[in-house]
């Protein structure tokens, strides 16, 4: 049985990431908030929430079809389309929320928050790759979207992802990116990494980086996956989980 507890900025936000990770719909898990979220500003000075979720096996699942009869035949009855006399024993299509239309409002989303921060110029372009969407910000204070190590643009980041995925009729990835902030800061960590990988062969022992999101988490791993005299693994619970590196033994 596959369980993992996740947080985020919201309930939502952390159901969303975990949905992701495990790679399953929400009717496939069983969610169980062990703490909410406490607001700040645009998630900043905030409580982050925490659930465990929890995938349901597939016997469980059908035996709970086959013996909730009723609920079945309830939900069959909602989703029952209306058909008009002269269209009888014709389906009635009806009309799903397309992924433009998600698009569209999660710019509109980000537009409203870059108001919020007195920035009027921000320009939003995007790029769709099958269950991926990119949008790249350009403004003459893009600085405050990116924020302190990428702080702000990682919130809105999350804040983005849900606005998308209300909106859309399939599970979308959303990324933000303003001014190649992505590329640079993965050219960093690939540096840090290095620094960091002879720092612990030089040393002896164990050398730990500050918490970062697991995606930054992904980056390290990776440049180090390369090498053969280090070991790279994580400690800690989001938001303060962090890698760790050691000379392979």
């Amino acid at each position: 049985m596959k369980q993992i507890t996740q947080t985020g900025l919201t309930v939502e936000s952390a159901i969303s990431e975990a949905l992701e990770k495990l790679q399953v719909t929400r009717e496939e898990v069983s969610i169980e908030v062990i703490q909410e979220e406490k607001k700040g500003f645009f998630g900043f000075g905030a409580k982050k929430a925490e659930i465990e979720v929890t995938v349901i096996e597939k016997t469980t699942l059908a035996e709970k079809e086959k013996s909730d009869g009723t609920a079945e035949k309830a939900v069959e009855i909602q989703e029952t389309p209306k058909v008009s006399p002269e269209k009888e024993g014709e389906e009635e299509e009806v009309p799903a929320i397309s992924n433009e239309q998600a698009i569209q409002e999660t710019k509109n989303y980000i537009q409203s928050i870059a108001k919020g921060m007195k920035i009027e110029d921000l320009a939003i372009t995007h790029e769709h790759r099958g269950k991926k969407v990119s949008f790249y910000l350009e403004s003459e204070k893009v600085a405050m979207l990116i924020g302190k190590r990428g702080q702000t643009l990682n919130s809105l980041q999350q804040l983005a992802q849900l606005v998308a995925n209300k909106y859309s009729n399939q599970f979308m990835i959303v990324q933000l990116d303003a001014e190649n902030y992505r590329e640079r800061r993965q050219e960093t960590l690939e540096q840090l990494a290095d620094r960091m990988a002879d720092k612990a062969i030089r040393t002896g022992g164990r050398v730990q980086f500050e918490p970062m999101p697991s995606y930054e988490r992904k980056v390290i791993h990776q440049a180090l996956s390369r090498r053969l005299d280090i070991d790279t693994y994580s400690e800690g619970k989001d938001p303060n989980r962090y890698l760790v590196i050691e000379p392979h033994k």
